[in-house]
């Protein structure tokens, strides 16, 4: 249905490329300021015997600071816009399916958008940090593949929580009721957001996320 309906496909593919130009615009700019952070932290050793472990480090440093301004970026473009992209492909779905639209009806459009972007704050930093705590975590013990796991598996049923969510969120559910779907249905979203693992191909499943969440939410309560 994302690829079939024009506005899915233009709404799709506009979060696909903010998501690629600022993940690129964020990269590019720690990497021309690369060699001074890696001053900063090391001086480059005039022994021959102790440059090549500087040559390391400075692998090491650019491959965390593009992974790291990589998860800056999807967390800045989800807050700041891919939250009103998504909700706009969810209406879309849900309306061409259901024929309605089941929103607040004395709720003003801008405190809706407001409300979700809200709700989208906690929902993907808090996600993004846990996992980030865990893999360090993994880092510092023996449980480092265990780690490695745990901390993908939850990164992907809160990346497709995120999108399932959208129909809840929006008709302003409370957080608690939301959150209790998310427990009754964790196999399904582990399912669902496994394709997010993926690399590179995740942020074109993300992009179309919400039409599959949409469909399922839909169908899950017989709408």
């Amino acid at each position: 249905m994302g690829l079939k309906t024009p506005k899915l496909l233009l709404l799709g593919l506009i979060r696909f490329f903010v998501v690629i130009i600022i993940t690129i615009a964020s990269a590019s700019l720690i990497l021309v300021h690369h060699q001074e952070i890696l001053n900063f932290m090391w001086s480059r050793p005039e022994s021959s015997w102790v440059l090549w472990l500087w040559y390391l480090l400075s692998w090491l440093l650019s491959a965390v600071l593009v992974g790291l301004s990589a998860v800056l970026s999807y967390l800045v473009s989800q807050i700041l816009f891919s939250v009103l992209i998504m909700d706009l492909m969810s209406r879309i779905t849900e309306r061409s399916v259901t024929g309605t639209l089941q929103v607040p009806s004395q709720t003003p459009m801008w405190q809706q958008f407001l409300f979700l972007i809200k709700q989208e704050i906690p929902r993907a930093t808090v996600p993004v940090l846990l996992t980030l705590l865990l893999i360090i975590v993994g880092w510092l013990t023996p449980l480092g593949p265990v780690v490695t796991i745990v901390s993908s598996a939850i990164a992907v049923i809160f990346l497709a929580w995120d999108n399932t969510d959208l129909i809840p969120a929006r008709r302003q559910m409370p957080f608690g009721d939301r959150f209790r779907l998310l427990r009754r249905t964790l196999p399904f979203h582990l399912g669902f957001g496994l394709p997010f693992l993926i690399p590179f191909l995740n942020i074109l499943f993300l992009s179309f996320a919400p039409v599959g969440a949409t469909l399922y939410y839909i169908d899950k309560n017989n709408e």
